[in-house]
């Protein structure tokens, strides 16, 4: 079956907080702002995906669901197939999404006053689970050299150190940046992370979204002792644009800490949803071939982003993404002041994107921009910056510009 991803669908009338005109007005200034920064793609589902819902649905009777073979084996068969890395029923814990995997690990493994590292500028919802749960946030903060980010592994060895430091978040494929880790810089983060007792957390939800010359690696597939050391958090949501469904593996081989974390879900009562658990089967099963046409129209969008950087916007540097179907741009050459390169975007370009600043240190005066969308949305996109861009130059920019 051919895809069709250049089909505009209006989202505006779905509940999408993504393209809520409420939301869009009270957080970027104008409810007809160009909405491009949630994590979320403006693209259909894989049509397998659909018709079984909709069987679902036709069913008529949407009881308590729970964890089936057949909802376990999808996951198993997926990594075996797409990472070559095998698994084990028994590891796997549901949970609704990786958000609140990340709050009930906090809570299964630190108590307030322990330290966990982040990998900045990073999602940012790393900052509130971490700060919600009574801890304290350590930025191990990425280098960036010619265009590519990289771990600073000095700074690491000092920062896990602390006897306080309990966990670390790694971000694999990493977000924003786009940064797909190789084996030699896990092996050397995990090394380093092991042997000071640091546990590693790895959100590796964007895993399926890897572009050519790049191949993602789970953390728990390099050695058993790296599995025993970490807990992996893995979704079909981001894959197939499933996120309002809530779902979420988190994959645990170390059977002291699968029963810490098992127990505290337990205390929550927490089950899959009757469609949660179909779309996740659907998905793994009859969803492939989606994301090979998916992840060929995104490369796509890469270009066209790449292409009209180089040739449109002087002044603006474009991080090539290796992962995801988010775009890291550096506007710091044109903007000293981070606050006012949001109200240029919110007020002159028209658009709604997650602010670099709020990704924490080194995310100043940056960009992230959702590109899984309509070639023709993200044209519109860049030439409303381009346009904005030249309206100021000569000028100084300014809040008044």
């Amino acid at each position: 079956m051919k895809y069709n991803f250049d089909e505009m669908i209006d989202r505006t009338t779905t509940d999408s907080i993504k393209w809520s005109p409420k939301h869009l007005k009270e957080n970027f200034g104008d409810e007809k702002s160009l909405p491009m920064w949630i994590a979320d793609m403006d693209f259909r589902a894989p049509q397998p995906v659909i018709d079984t819902l909709i069987k679902r649905a036709e069913h008529g009777i949407f009881g308590y669901g729970h964890q089936s073979e057949a909802f376990l084996d999808s996951l198993i068969a997926w990594q075996e197939r797409r990472n070559g890395w095998t698994i084990e029923r028994e590891w796997i814990l549901y949970t609704p999404g990786i958000i609140p995997a990340l709050n009930f690990i906090v809570q299964s493994f630190c108590i307030p006053g322990d330290k966990i590292i982040v990998q900045s500028p990073v999602y940012y919802p790393f900052y509130n689970i971490i700060q919600n749960n009574g801890c304290h946030v350590v930025e191990n903060k990425l280098k960036l050299k010619e265009l590519k980010y990289e771990m600073d592994f000095d700074q690491l060895e000092d920062l896990v150190k602390d006897s306080r430091t309990k966990l670390l978040f790694l971000c694999s494929p990493h977000n924003p940046t786009g940064r797909v880790w190789t084996h030699k810089e896990l092996i050397k983060l995990g090394r380093i992370c092991i042997d000071n007792d640091v546990m590693i957390v790895s959100d590796e939800i964007h895993s399926d979204l890897i572009y050519e010359g790049h191949t993602h690696i789970p953390f728990a597939k390099i050695s058993d002792e790296f599995a025993n050391h970490s807990i992996i958090c893995t979704s079909p949501t981001k894959t197939f644009n499933l996120a309002g469904l809530h779902v979420s593996n988190i994959i645990v081989k170390n059977r002291k800490n699968r029963n810490i974390l098992k127990h505290r879900l337990e205390t929550m009562d927490i089950d899959p949803g009757s469609f949660a658990t179909v779309a996740q089967i659907a998905a793994y099963n009859e969803g492939e071939e989606w994301l090979s046409q998916l992840l060929n129209y995104l490369q796509g969008n890469i270009e066209l982003i790449e292409s009209f950087v180089n040739k449109r916007l002087s002044g603006v540097k474009f991080i090539k993404p290796e992962g995801t179907y988010l775009a890291w741009l550096d506007f710091t050459e044109l903007f000293e002041n981070y606050k006012v390169l949001e109200q240029f975007m919110q007020s002159k370009a028209k658009l709604a994107l997650d602010e670099g600043y709020i990704f924490g240190s080194g995310g100043e005066g940056f960009e992230r921009i959702n590109f899984a969308c309509s070639r023709e949305l993200l044209k519109d996109a860049l030439e409303r910056i381009e346009k904005s861009i030249n309206l100021i130059r000569g000028t100084t920019i300014s809040p008044s510009s």
